[in-house]
Order: structure tokens, then C-alpha cells, then sequence
């Protein structure tokens, strides 16, 4: 053993001038002590400090270089602020109730049986699943950075009736260039194909809330053909199967569903004369019912 002369921490608090009381506290705080079973016990960051365990009368204690200086605690890192629909809903200038439908129509929250709880999608986004200690409604927070979020954004604009010039994506969209929305639709869309019609019809007539062409809420320019905010289902028509450029377009949308995990139903032309039979199943899937 070396003939290092060892202070155990109650020598070593007074050597420093500071309480014995302090000196766990710095010891502790620096991470290089710790109690278990009611006796200090070092850590590895401790023990190669040169913190060592020696015997004296009242049994094992632990005892440090004379000279040992107790290192800074290290800087605590703050817990980032997360923000509720109430001060979200202040920022954008709208009321918590509008603010919470917002997120909910983005697919980032739902209704629960009170209150909101937190999706797959909203947690991927920081979002923290809350709850009233008094009266046990759930609710979600949301982290800042949420404020400056694309998608977030531009519904609020569109909530507001903020009118927002095309982006350089919408004008270099050839294929929404090219196939113009001529058809009109029962509910009054434009829409670009007679498949597109009769879908927009069907769910229509089945009394269904969708949107159309609706923008997808991630960072990426993408449009889905139709949207469901009730069950946050995305429906896609596949047409052209012999159009390379097209079969291109159609394996990047399904790489960002399948990214975002989103509830996606695919259709085609052969689905599209079945409408009745097809579609009351696959939207049941996601908890929409037809009829």
C-alpha cells in the first residue's frame, strides 16, 4: 500500500474548511460516492479519483489522498420546455380547443375517451403524453421546436385563411402540371381522373369527411389523393401502370408511408369498379365505417 497519507471525508471537510455535511454533499454531487444500504459506498468514478476503503474503529469507511480536490459537479443539462395546447394555441394566436383539432387533423394526437393522447406520429416529434394530477385527463406536450414545423405551420395559415403563394415544389410538380383537375365531383372537388370522381363520390355518399390532394404533414412536399382525418387514413390511386415516370413517383410515396408508418389504402383500377365491396373493408381496418 502506498504511504500516501489518506483523510477519510470527515478529516477531509475540515481540512477544506467546509461542513462534513458539504463535503458528502460535493462528494455525492460529483458522482463520486454514493449510499446504499445506509453506508457510502464509492463508484468507479470514486475509486479512480483515488478514493479507497480503509478500516478504523467504527469499521470500514472511505478515505482520500490529502491532497485530493473535490472536481465540479458537472453542469446539469436542462430538461427541454415542453409546451401545452394552451401556450401553443397563444403563439399561433388561436384558443387550445382549435389548437388541440389542428394537431389531431396532422394525425399527432387523438381523442381519448377525455382528453387527448399522444400518437406513434406525435412522438416521433418529441411530444410527451401528460396528465392532470387532479382530475386525471390526459393531455400532450409538446416540445418548442414544434413552433417552427412546416406542416404545423401551414395548417394554422390555412385555419386562419392566410393566403400562401405556390412554392417552388408546386410549380415544378409536372404530373399535377400535366394532369389537370378537370372533374368535377358530387361535393364539389376537382379532381384529375373519372377514378378520382368516383372515389370522391363514394365517400361523399357514404358520408365521409376527406380531403383532397391534401398535403402530407412532414417536412417532405408530398400530396396524398384523398385524406381522412377521422381514422388518419391516406388513400392512394394507383393509375398509369405502364408509365415508367409514373411507377417512379408511386415507389417514392409508398417509401415516405411506409417511413412515417401512416394508415394508407391503396387502390387501383380494378378496385375502383368495386367500390362498395372494397373500400367499407379496408377503412373498418382503421376504425371508419361506411353506411
Amino acid at each position: 500500500m502506498s504511504d500516501e497519507k489518506r483523510l477519510s471525508t470527515t478529516q477531509l471537510a475540515k481540512l477544506r474548511g467546509v461542513s462534513q455535511e458539504q463535503m458528502f454533499g460535493q462528494l455525492t454531487a460529483a458522482g463520486l460516492i454514493e449510499k446504499q444500504d445506509d453506508k457510502w459506498q464509492l463508484t468507479d468514478a470514486g475509486t479512480a479519483a483515488g478514493g479507497v476503503y480503509l478500516t478504523g474503529k467504527y469499521g470500514q469507511y472511505v478515505a482520500w489522498p490529502e491532497d485530493f480536490q473535490v472536481p465540479n459537479a458537472p453542469a446539469k443539462t436542462e430538461a427541454p420546455k415542453l409546451l401545452t395546447a394552451t401556450v401553443l394555441g397563444q403563439q399561433f394566436e388561436l384558443p387550445a380547443n382549435k389548437m388541440n383539432y389542428i394537431l389531431s387533423e396532422l394525425g399527432w394526437i387523438k381523442k381519448g375517451l377525455k382528453g387527448w393522447l399522444v400518437t406513434e406520429q406525435g412522438l416521433a416529434l418529441g411530444a410527451e403524453q401528460g396528465e392532470d394530477s387532479r382530475s386525471g385527463i390526459p393531455y400532450v406536450r409538446w416540445p418548442e421546436k414544434i413552433t417552427r414545423n412546416r406542416a404545423l405551420k401551414d395548417n394554422v395559415d390555412n385555419i386562419k385563411g392566410v393566403d400562401k403563394p405556390k412554392t417552388d415544389a408546386d410549380k415544378m410538380d409536372s404530373f399535377r402540371h400535366k394532369f389537370e383537375a378537370t372533374h368535377r365531383t358530387t361535393d364539389g372537388h376537382f379532381v384529375r381522373s373519372k377514378a378520382e370522381m368516383l372515389i370522391d363520390n363514394w365517400l361523399y355518399m357514404a358520408e365521409i369527411v376527406h380531403a383532397y390532394e391534401r398535403k402530407l404533414p412532414i417536412e417532405e412536399e408530398m400530396y396524398c389523393d384523398f385524406y381522412i382525418p377521422t381514422g388518419k387514413v391516406y388513400i392512394e390511386f394507383w393509375g398509369y401502370e405502364n408509365d415508367a415516370k409514373y411507377q417512379a413517383r408511386k415507389q417514392e410515396k409508398l417509401a415516405i408511408y411506409q417511413k412515417y408508418n401512416f394508415n394508407l389504402i391503396e387502390l387501383t383500377d380494378k378496385d375502383v369498379l368495386n367500390l362498395d365491396d372494397i373500400l367499407p373493408r379496408l377503412l373498418l381496418k382503421y376504425g371508419v365505417q361506411a353506411y
